[in-house]
């Protein structure tokens, strides 16, 4: 519905909407624009052309946990699972006009920021709060909500967020996502599962190979550095989510979701075989625009 109404409004402006986290072709200066706010163009003057690059959309996903320290301790376990996370999510090939040889073009450009990507493992909430007191007394951000993290505590809500998803296309994508993302909290809060120590440059080399290859190659456990086909551990995942699943009543969709995932392939797959259609960038552009049903035309 969001999706939508989202598209009327474009629509009446004489503009249309892509889901895509890049733009496929290229944006010249009117797509630089920065959002007339203080805020914003303080970041812009601190930060110059990270700034004026910034031409990515992410997918953030909320799941409410209202104590900080609980906060804490399921991001520390839930970023060992972040490489699956992104791999199912890449959708951002292309990078003004050009393949970038990368599935999730995104993740690159986001990474730049002094602030984002993982972060490493935190004892209490005292001791998060205390690092970005540190980081905004250095100047390096404007405020706490420049904490850009693949997981964070919410500044805003009494949330732990997930943000390190590319937009994905189709809603059954979005659906899929949230209710893993969801069940992937859930079972980091039992006691049921094993949670090595996770080391922050093992966890920045994981996520990497995931943007690069999606789902189409290997992904690397963090915990271990051990690598295994990325549909293989995917699907691990989901197994050992699917009590969680189950328990919410989910198991059947998310499951049934994945497998047509496998199908139908990754947002960057689906862009690529847009492309190569014809080698028109355009033939891309058409393919990740919302139609009025509020999906894109690619399949």
């Amino acid at each position: 519905m969001l999706r939508k109404k989202m598209v009327e409004a474009a629509a009446n402006h004489g503009c249309a909407v892509v889901a895509a986290a890049t733009y496929p072709g290229t944006m010249g200066e009117s797509g630089r624009l920065i959002t007339e706010k203080d805020r914003y163009e303080a970041m812009a003057e601190a930060n110059v052309m990270l700034a004026r690059e910034q031409l990515i959309c992410g997918c953030h996903v909320h799941v409410t946990v209202p104590d900080p320290d609980q906060a804490i301790r399921l991001m520390n376990r839930v970023r060992r699972w972040l490489p699956c996370l992104l791999a199912l999510t890449v959708n951002s090939p292309y990078w003004e006009g050009e393949d970038t040889g990368f599935s999730s073009f995104r993740t690159e450009v986001w990474t730049r920021w002094p602030t984002a990507g993982p972060t490493g493992e935190f004892e209490s909430a005292a001791a998060y709060e205390s690092m970005m007191d540190q980081l905004v007394a250095s100047g390096v951000v404007v405020d706490k909500a420049m904490a850009y993290w693949d997981v964070r505590p919410s500044e805003r809500f009494p949330t732990l967020e997930i943000r390190i998803a590319d937009v994905m296309p189709s809603i059954d994508d979005v659906v899929m996502f949230a209710g893993l993302v969801r069940a992937l909290v859930g079972w980091c809060g039992s006691d049921t599962g094993d949670w090595p120590p996770i080391r922050r440059e093992l966890l920045q080399a994981s996520n990497w190979r995931a943007a690069r290859s999606g789902v189409s190659d290997v992904l690397v456990d963090p915990a271990d550095g051990s690598q295994r086909p990325a549909r293989q551990a995917i699907c691990e995942l989901v197994e050992r989510l699917a009590p969680e699943l189950d328990r919410r009543g989910e198991l059947a969709q998310v499951t049934e979701a994945v497998d047509a995932f496998f199908d139908r392939g990754t947002g960057a797959d689906r862009q690529r075989r847009a492309y190569g259609r014809r080698q028109l960038m355009a033939d891309v552009v058409d393919a990740v625009t919302l139609q009025r049903n509020g999906q894109p035309a690619m399949g």
